[in-house]
């Protein structure tokens, strides 16, 4: 680690990423120092040693293939990151990630030679090579390694063959850990002692993990939402470096931000963790520099055993129309997000009708949107304010036929063109109060009166 760490290496590095940070315009980087390295961490890395049904599930023939195949080569190979968290939770991974002592071009140069293809070559520049084993299964396979300058949202890295270094890069302690193919636990950060205790913690100084990549922030509460038993059992000192380091978010993409906030609020304590987010000044970094804290408060207390959308969480801090676009603008929802969005701000307000359900059938049977989204989104509405009976006859209510169309229309004399969608409309209007009783026979007789009306409405405009 001597050259590593020499001062001549430090300084062409430097250089080279300050001439980088120019170019794409962000915070001064920061080298990774030697205190980094020598954490406090375990002489003996193995904790304990699985043997249960989710671990031995793992091991599907192209799992087996690809140990069998970094024996040959004498590359040692474990499972990383979150698959253990899991494994050792009882859950059965959804993905494996790999890591390893073999560098890109040995794991190249390995499976070119064994005819294996591999794919998303992007990954290269970060250390990972994607095989495609038996053309079925595609493994991510990382290079240990070591970040030597980050500055908040990238980082340039050395490869390294020592697992406690590669261990050490990681954001968590409990997302710190390997697995081996016998199923021995390795840990070198105490992650398996903080998972027992359901404790989210920084892996060694949470102020230098945190500006090595800001997103960490985010990342907190996900987990934290994961894996604590009790909604507000932060660690106050965590919650203080999160606080200070809160403007970093300002460098990082609403893409990312919103990757892990909607992940977030998909989990555990949701609303308790964006409220706890938003009292570490978190709020204006994420589109949301004028939360509205009450109706949040008020969305909790009727609705959140309901199963909430994450965008319902996020439209009870929002105030108006406007503060959506503001919100959209800097997190880039979906498309669907987005009009949900809109359709729960807009709509969220209580409705007067003779019939409770009937505002929420107009708003199913008016909206221009695909039927299958506006009936989502009225579900939505529902469920955001506590209704859940009226949720429930929404749910049972078959949504009628609508029995006129441009046809119908035509042959009762009005020509094609604008007042197509305007009739219509009124139609509608008429069919709806009637509910929806009225025929298409029935409905016909209005449509002299209302061209008429349109007529009208026209030449004195």
């Amino acid at each position: 680690m001597n050259t590593l760490y020499s001062g001549a290496t430090k300084i062409l590095r430097l250089i080279h990423f300050q001439n980088y940070c120019q170019l794409k315009k962000v915070r001064s980087p920061r080298l990774r120092s030697k205190t980094d390295m020598e954490l406090k961490h375990r002489e003996d890395p193995i904790v304990t040693k699985l043997d249960t049904p989710e671990f031995k599930n793992l091991f599907t023939k192209e799992v087996q293939d690809l140990r069998k195949l970094f024996e040959k080569y004498n590359y040692e190979i474990r499972i990383a990151g979150g698959a253990v968290r899991d494994l050792l939770m009882g859950i059965q991974p959804k993905d494996l990630d790999f890591a390893t002592t073999a560098t890109p071009e040995e794991l190249k140069e390995m499976f070119s030679k064994e005819n294996i293809r591999m794919i998303n070559m992007s990954g290269e520049k970060h250390g990972t090579i994607t095989p495609r084993i038996n053309d079925k299964e595609n493994f991510e396979i990382t290079t240990l390694r070591v970040d030597i300058i980050t500055d908040g949202r990238h980082a340039e890295v050395e490869f390294t063959k020592d697992w406690k270094l590669d261990a050490n890069r990681r954001d968590l302690t409990i997302n710190s850990m390997f697995l081996g193919f016998d199923g021995s636990v390795y840990d070198y950060f105490y992650g398996y002692d903080d998972l027992m205790k359901r404790k989210v913690a920084f892996v060694g100084d949470a102020d230098i993990r945190i500006k090595e990549d800001y997103l960490r922030i985010m990342r907190y509460f996900r987990f934290y939402g994961r894996i604590a038993e009790n909604p507000n059992n932060h660690d106050v000192q965590t919650l203080e470096v999160i606080k200070n380091n809160a403007q970093g978010l300002e460098n990082i993409s609403g893409e990312r931000i919103w990757m892990e906030l909607k992940k977030t609020l998909q989990g555990n304590f949701a609303g308790d963790l964006l409220k706890t987010m938003l009292s570490v000044n978190i709020g204006k970094y994420m589109g949301l520099p004028d939360p509205n804290v009450e109706e949040l408060d008020k969305v909790l207390k009727r609705s959140q055993y309901l199963g909430l959308h994450p965008i319902s969480y996020l439209a009870a801090l929002l105030n108006d129309i406007d503060a959506v676009t503001v919100l959209h603008s800097r997190l880039k929802f979906s498309g669907y997000e987005r009009d949900m969005a809109y359709f729960l701000v807009e709509h969220r307000e209580d409705k007067e009708a003779k019939r409770p359900l009937l505002p929420y059938e107009k708003l199913v049977l008016q909206s221009k949107m695909k039927q299958k989204d506006v009936v989502e989104y009225t579900r939505e509405i529902l469920k955001y304010r506590g209704d859940e009976a009226l949720l429930k006859h929404f749910d049972n209510w078959e949504i009628p036929r609508f029995p006129i169309d441009g046809k119908i229309l035509k042959k009762n004399g009005v020509p094609p063109g604008k007042m197509y969608g305007p009739i219509i409309g009124k139609l509608k209007d008429i069919w709806i109060e009637s509910e929806y009783k009225l025929l298409s026979e029935d409905l016909v007789q209005f449509i002299p009166n209302i061209v008429e009306e349109f007529t009208h409405q026209n030449k004195t405009a």
